[in-house]
């Protein structure tokens, strides 16, 4: 790795850690995210956003990085550091459901296989990005394809099963 990519992989494993420690932070109530803005909590709208951007990003960038392929590198970090920083806000928002106290306890189906995909895409796309797996060589960028898509594909319909059911509308 150059030096620019260096700094990026140092970035994102930071934000890694931070996740982690927030997750952490919130789960035993270090950090409180559950005071109410508007109808919902406050931990529960930073899932909404971070799962927002990873929605409707992901298909942009994969538009975006063919039409504009010059751009490729300013799009991949608004890719890299925009998913990292959506997981953050996701785990802070899984972190503040699991901690509820046993007779608030969520119904852990779909929430839990969504984080679970999250964690999956972010992994892969961590390995991926930085070559962790193939010991920093260069090997063919789709290599992984199918089982970034599968997941993907996997976020989104836990995603919208996962917001139906909590709107009650399944």
């Amino acid at each position: 790795m150059d030096s620019e990519e260096d700094l990026t992989f140092w970035y994102a494993l930071t934000m890694i850690f931070a996740a982690i420690f927030l997750l952490v932070a919130v789960y035993f109530d270090w950090l409180s995210v559950s005071f109410f803005v508007g109808p919902l909590r406050f931990g529960h709208w930073l899932g909404v956003l971070g799962t927002l951007f990873i929605a409707f990003f992901t298909p942009t960038y994969y538009v975006l990085k063919r039409r504009y392929p010059r751009r490729l590198r300013v799009m991949l970090n608004v890719h890299i550091f925009g998913t990292l920083f959506s997981f953050i806000l996701i785990s802070i928002h899984f972190a503040q459901q699991m901690s509820r106290p046993p007779q608030f306890y969520p119904d852990l189906g779909t929430g839990v296989i969504s984080y679970i995909a999250t964690l999956i895409l972010v992994l892969t796309g961590f390995l991926h990005r930085f070559r962790l797996l193939e010991g920093g060589r260069v090997y063919p960028p789709h290599r992984n394809r199918f089982l970034h898509l599968s997941i993907t594909f996997t976020f989104y319909l836990v995603v919208v099963f996962h917001t139906l059911r909590n709107f009650g509308l399944v």
